[in-house]
């Protein structure tokens, strides 16, 4: 399994020639960190006596993200497998017009099948948005810098699972089901964007930075 490698070795076969583990892949391993992240920020806030009001928040939101972690990692897995199977219905014969018809229904489906494992690394980034405020706006204030990178790995987790969306989406005659799809990967997306930037911009206040870079001097 993908996630069972040791870090060098899952990077090795990601900079190899094989299209797969890719980019879907590295969408779910993005919100499987960022989530570690948000459990590090709990066990770090967990009992500590400054933080004994929120103690009890602390430990539901570790449960949660710790449920949403083990979900992130199983589609790291879940979207080479899904990949796979498109690259098979490929490969399957087409001499004949019943052999053509067959290929052609196996690489819809497939494909279909592939577009859903990242909208669901996308679904599963709006499930951490309150744990990940929750870790930022309560947590161990020595641990805000992490609280802000989860955000940010959130954030990047939904964006990069909405190209993998879109590239599949492409493919698919079924328009019916591209439209739901593309209006959920939208409506996702803005609220994902919106609340993380809230997060970081939350984050940022608490560690007095500045909330907007600074202009270049010309």
């Amino acid at each position: 399994m993908l996630s069972s490698k040791t870090v060098k070795k899952f990077l090795d076969e990601l900079a190899s020639s094989s299209p797969a583990p890719g980019g879907g892949s590295i969408a779910a391993l993005s919100g499987a960190v960022g989530t570690a992240l948000i459990s590090m920020v709990c066990q770090l806030t967990i009992g500590k006596k400054k933080y004994a009001e929120v103690e009890e928040e602390m430990k539901r939101t570790l449960k949660k993200s710790e449920e949403l972690r083990a979900s992130f990692s199983e589609l790291i897995e879940k979207d080479t497998e899904a990949f796979n199977a498109v690259m098979r219905a490929f490969a399957l014969r087409k001499e004949t017009e019943v052999e053509k018809r067959a290929r052609s229904a196996a690489i819809q489906d497939a494909t279909k099948e592939a577009t859903l494992v990242p909208l669901r690394v996308m679904e599963l980034c709006v499930e951490a948005l309150p744990p990940s405020r929750t870790v930022a706006e309560k947590g161990n204030v020595n641990s805000l810098s992490d609280a802000g990178v989860a955000a940010l790995m959130l954030q990047s987790a939904c964006s990069g699972a909405a190209f993998n969306v879109w590239i599949n989406v492409i493919q698919l005659e079924d328009k019916l089901f591209v439209e739901e799809t593309e209006g959920k990967v939208t409506k996702i997306l803005n609220e994902v964007e919106q609340s993380c930037g809230e997060i970081l911009t939350r984050t940022k206040t608490k560690l007095q930075l500045p909330l907007k870079n600074p202009s270049k001097s010309t």
